[in-house]
């Protein structure tokens, strides 16, 4: 197999091969690191690549496919994390793994590096001061998104075919946008944040992946979701596996269009319109389409994510001081994450749970829009991938001024972490500079398995496996 070769293949396709002998795992990790190696200016990976995969499960459903982790949330025993600050030096290796991370390995994903994160995965651009940026592979001069930019650079670019990420406030599905991958976000409880987090940033936080094909969305679904021991949700599991409703008829939905921002911030007109043709397409396919809205103040959102976000980081802060030893401070946090910290610590009890109430009073409202709509379809992000420096986050900003600044950026995704709800970024269209145009569907409690369904519809409408971006590591290897 040539790097090329391997570069063009999703997860699905490689564990194919990989079982059949064509390629043994050991040729196909080679080719992975140097694929990595071969689109390092993308500065994506933070540690690795390895000189062989983490140990995992050869007979695994995933069996030998490369992989790489997000460095922010998930571990594996004894690979330095930093969480993308420099509070944490060169990093601390944990003793044992995630419960998501024993999953990943017994799936028999090969993991060869960690990928690069925002500092404490609070922005929508991965620019972290302890890595640098992390850049787009369809235009180096923009950003690769955030918090799971690394990953989805990597992946996007050929590196390898699946990577992991997490989403707070659209972090699965912000980069997946940028660098027209898959990202889907999980509901609430389907996949275990344990045993470190029960309830991950106040039941805001998802772990999942980017990949290239819904199908290797779904595989991937299928072997990490569950209840681990003390979870404190526990999900009905799907009826049948995920892979399944790839190809699987959805039936005639009622699903409504919505491309006006919730903040009330400039959405491109490029991008509105890929909405519009993706819900042409939809109707074409025999689907109701309307144009409705869930009833969502804007203001009271931000104030939620202001409160819940900086408690957060102020608490993650706290649990490194003591971890290290080292006080956090300017000299080792970014301006707007010391200025978050900060304010997370004159909250009160009664400011989080006034906060809490909020983002329930928005769930029940959204799930009353789901009532009379099976999907909603939105943009992912306002725009195409945004130039690098554009979300700064050492710059002179107040928590206040830096949630608004991200959240007016990215202003179709935090609803579907305030509500636990499952939602999905496809990449359906490009812009007239060439760069990716992320769309969003979004469902209500336990819709995976119908986003699945008309996701695997639209890939079959709309297909986006042609697109290659211009630094990837098939054409790098050619070019040599």
């Amino acid at each position: 197999m040539r790097i090329d070769e391997y570069a063009d293949l999703d997860a699905t396709a490689l564990a194919a091969v990989i079982a059949a002998g064509d390629v043994t795992a050991e040729e196909v990790a080679t080719l992975a690191a140097e694929a990595i190696n071969a689109v390092s200016e993308l500065n994506a990976v933070c540690v690795g690549p390895f000189e062989k995969p983490l140990d995992h499960a050869a007979d695994g459903v995933l069996g030998g496919v490369p992989f790489a982790i997000k460095d922010l949330v998930i571990h594996a025993r004894g690979v330095p994390t930093r969480m993308g600050t420099r509070l944490l030096g060169d990093g601390i290796a944990p003793p044992a793994d995630t419960f998501l991370m024993e999953r990943f390995r017994a799936a028999g994903l090969a993991t060869l590096a960690v990928t690069t994160t925002p500092e404490l995965g609070f922005n929508g651009s991965s620019e972290a001061l302890a890595y640098g940026p992390t850049r787009n592979p369809w235009n180096t001069a923009h950003s690769a998104g955030g918090s799971s930019g690394g990953s989805a650079a990597l992946v996007a670019a050929g590196a390898v075919p699946v990577a992991h990420a997490n989403d707070g406030g659209g972090s699965i599905r912000i980069p997946a946008a940028c660098n027209g991958l898959v990202g889907l976000k999980p509901g609430r409880g389907r996949v275990s944040v344990g045993p470190d987090s029960g309830d991950a940033l106040f039941g805001m936080g998802c772990e999942l992946a980017v990949t290239r094909t819904v199908r290797d969305t779904a595989a991937l679904l299928d072997a990490v979701a569950g209840a681990c021991p003390g979870d404190p949700f526990v999900v009905a599991p799907p009826e049948r596996p995920w892979a399944e409703e790839v190809g699987a008829n959805p039936g005639r939905l009622r699903i409504a269009v919505h491309t006006e921002s919730w903040a009330g911030s400039w959405v491109d007109p490029e991008v509105a319109q890929v909405v519009e043709e993706v819900a042409a397409t939809l109707e074409a396919a025999g689907h109701h389409v309307d144009r409705a809205t869930p009833v969502i103040d804007w203001e009271v959102l931000l104030e939620t994510n202001l409160v819940l976000w900086t408690a957060f980081l102020a608490h993650a802060v706290a649990g490194i001081e003591a971890m290290t030893g080292r006080t956090a401070g300017p000299d080792n946090l970014e301006r707007t994450s010391w200025a978050c910290v900060q304010h997370g610590r004159t909250l009160t009890g009664l400011d989080v749970c006034t906060a809490l109430d909020r983002a329930n009073a928005l769930s029940r409202s959204i799930g009353r829009f789901f009532g009379d709509h099976d999907l909603l379809l939105t943009p992912t992000m306002n725009t195409p991938a945004l130039p690098l420096g554009q979300l700064d986050a050492n710059a002179d900003l107040t928590a206040a001024e830096w949630t608004t600044r991200i959240f007016d950026a990215c202003s179709f995704t935090s609803p579907f972490n305030q509500n636990g709800a499952p939602a999905i970024s496809l990449p359906l269209g490009q812009s007239s500079q060439g760069l990716p145009i992320g769309v969003q569907l979004a469902g209500d409690s336990n819709s995976e398995a119908l986003l699945i369904r008309v996701a695997a519809q639209l890939e079959e409408a709309m297909p986006w496996s042609g697109r290659r971006p211009g630094l990837h590591a098939g054409t790098v290897a050619a070019a040599r």
